[in-house]
């Protein structure tokens, strides 16, 4: 599918690079967001990247939208074919069910699974981190098996620990700080995802690789 821009308000372009949750889609839009910030022009922001889109700030008082478009448009055709580094592999022990994943039974239910085979479905994956967001250092992750797609809360819960990991339709994903949230939570890692104090705040970064360990 070819890449498409947009205006996206008057300070920003919006750059399409399909509409699919797919890992070359995913790697693409990463593919970009390493070359902008490799090689900046004036008056270019940081990268936003997403699932399968990237949002770029400009400066209207230094670039138009036409400018920052075309020189976008142009450097994502150079990212397509540029090859990116090995992903990082990353393990995280996780503590499945009880007091640590309370949706534990309900994704049971709904799956028709037992409880340990989701468990032994979850831990068995191998998870792309696509991006970070919600909250700093939340990591969407893809790869999730679809037997274990779930839905999610209807009444989002006030507050959910850090380190929890949560199913919500075809994603999973690992809430860095404590927060609201709605996904079905099924285990939680006593790993801090996030830390201002350290050099590199969050644990993750899109393109690792995260396989979880079971423990108990």
């Amino acid at each position: 599918m070819p890449i498409t821009c947009c205006p996206a308000g008057d300070s920003a372009v919006l750059i399409q690079f399909g509409s699919t949750i797919d890992l070359e889609t995913n790697r693409r839009v990463h593919a970009l967001a390493g070359r902008i910030l490799a090689a900046p022009l004036a008056g270019i922001g940081e990268p936003v990247p997403g699932y399968a889109a990237l949002l770029v700030h400009y400066d209207p008082l230094l670039l138009d939208y036409t400018q920052a478009a075309a020189w976008l448009q142009e450097l994502a055709g150079q990212a397509a074919v540029q090859p990116l580094p090995a992903p990082r592999r990353m393990e995280l022990p996780v503590y499945y069910g009880g007091e640590h994943g309370p949706d534990l039974d309900f994704v049971a239910r709904h799956t028709g699974l037992a409880p340990a085979e989701v468990i032994r479905l979850h831990a068995a994956g191998e998870y792309p981190v696509y991006f970070l967001g919600f909250t700093p250092g939340f990591p969407y992750l893809g790869g999730l098996d679809p037997r274990l797609a779930c839905p999610r809360l209807e009444t989002p819960r006030e507050r959910v620990p850090a380190g929890s990991v949560g199913i919500a339709g075809l994603q999973t994903g690992i809430y860095s700080v404590d927060s609201p949230g709605g996904w079905r939570l099924i285990g939680w890692t006593p790993l801090r995802l996030f830390d201002p104090q350290r050099e590199a705040p969050a644990l993750l970064a899109p393109g690792d690789v995260v396989c979880f360990i079971a423990r108990s």
